[in-house]
């Protein structure tokens, strides 16, 4: 399986690309714009059968989407104008992470926990609590040892909650959506090569539709 990373620079002078990456909606709006690349017709869920994965993340240069795919995305589905689009395949990175490789890793998760029903009684808590600190941090230590990494150095960042709605064009039938998040960044020494490749594609953590659990690595150069 080829997995293909696409890196688009949104256009200063795109509306489209402006309302996608504003507001507090912004990982349900990029959802449907993410698929947009890929064929229509699919069964089941069309981001898990395209293996889709996505971040959007401000850089130096200003704004720009990640999106992760088990198939190369079609950009001219996207709206004219809307940015800069390249796309490259993984395999090259992949294939040179080896047992005991430094890494760099950056992934915007949805780090929670899901309380006992005794618990959840007790002190009235709802069936997913948010975690934030040392428990997000903690939440990520075993994630990242998970997905065949040990991880040696641990930044998180929180970012704001993602809010809004998906579902019918029926009010009443729409689903609520809240995702507080994190963005993990750091060092990490590979562990398990194939388990990584596996998390890698498939994501880590709730809230995948949304811009949460793509795992990005690049290896630390070494110095001479």
């Amino acid at each position: 399986m080829t997995l293909w990373l696409t890196r688009i620079v949104p256009s200063p002078r795109s509306r489209d690309a402006s309302r996608d990456l504003g507001g507090s909606d912004q990982g349900i709006r990029m959802h449907q714009r993410m698929l947009q690349m890929f064929p229509d017709g699919v069964e089941g869920p069309a981001r898990a059968a395209f293996g889709v994965l996505f971040r959007a993340e401000e850089t130096t240069a200003g704004p720009q989407i990640l999106l992760q795919s088990q198939v190369a995305p079609d950009p001219s589905r996207l709206p004219d104008t809307y940015g800069n689009v390249e796309t490259c395949s993984l395999e090259s990175l992949l294939s040179n992470l080896h047992k005991g490789t430094i890494v760099n890793y950056r992934c915007v998760a949805n780090p929670v926990r899901k309380p006992r029903a005794a618990t959840r009684q007790a002190y009235k808590l709802p069936p997913v609590v948010a975690l934030s600190g040392n428990a997000a941090i903690e939440w990520w230590e075993r994630q990242s040892t998970a997905a065949g990494l040990e991880p040696l150095h641990i930044n998180a960042r929180p970012l704001a909650t993602v809010r809004g709605h998906r579902g019918p064009k029926d009010p009443a039938a729409k689903q609520r959506i809240q995702l507080a998040r994190t963005q993990f960044d750091g060092t990490a020494r590979v562990l398990d090569t194939d388990l990584l490749r596996e998390k890698i594609a498939a994501g880590i953590g709730r809230g995948k539709a949304y811009g949460c659990g793509l795992l990005t690595l690049a290896p630390v150069r070494q110095r001479s």
